[in-house]
């Protein structure tokens, strides 16, 4: 049986804005109430996506590592979910330094990511507009969605999914470049040797 591919993705946003109750909820559709927001955890999952079984690993980031686990943590990610609070402009404005930080290690590849706007339960309390959510997306390059993990309004499941797809997608593509330039290496290889017996 061929093994199920595997995609690692990393949650990130500052401290309090859900990142912890976005994967609970998207793992087990409940929301927590309390939970140990310096703790840092690692899920495994595996989900059927377009009818292919794909096995996930999820790291909930505790939001307050430090710089050397941080880098870690994108070092290891595959797909990144950077979450901020709709209630907090302060972690909206984090967003683009954490995707700037994002591509400065990740680089020369791009960063596979999506915006999540969490907590859209409390629109009485909102000082993000959907609008600016969509608008920092499509400066981002990337896709966006606004849920709450309290009540599970939104679309929690398709935005996991949806990274899924995104990270097999350019994992697809760099899997093909990457053997037509080894196939390239042998050619010219073969080349000069061939060059050497004849001269």
């Amino acid at each position: 049986m061929a093994k199920s591919p595997e995609v690692k993705l990393a949650i990130f946003g500052t401290a309090g804005v859900g990142k912890s109750a976005l994967v609970v909820r998207f793992l087990t559709r409940r929301f927590i109430w309390e939970y140990d927001p310096t703790l840092e955890s690692t899920y495994r999952h595996q989900v059927n996506i377009d009818d292919e079984a794909v096995s996930m690993e999820i790291l909930d980031t505790a939001g307050q590592e430090d710089l050397l686990q941080r880098e870690g943590h994108v070092r290891w990610g595959d797909g990144f979910v950077i979450v901020y609070d709709i209630t907090d402009r302060g972690s909206f404005d984090e967003v683009v330094p954490l995707k700037t930080f994002l591509d400065e290690i990740k680089k020369p590849k791009n960063v596979t990511l999506i915006l999540v706007g969490n907590k859209a339960d409390l629109e009485h309390s909102r000082k993000v507009s959907t609008e600016e959510g969509e608008k920092l997306a499509t400066e981002l390059a990337c896709a966006f969605y606004e849920c709450s993990a309290c009540t599970g309004e939104g679309s929690i499941n398709e935005a996991f999914h949806e990274l899924c797809r995104e990270v097999r997608r350019r994992k697809m593509i760099q899997g093909k470049t990457r053997r037509r330039s080894s196939t390239t290496h042998v050619k010219q290889a073969i080349n000069k040797m061939l060059t050497k017996i004849s001269s």
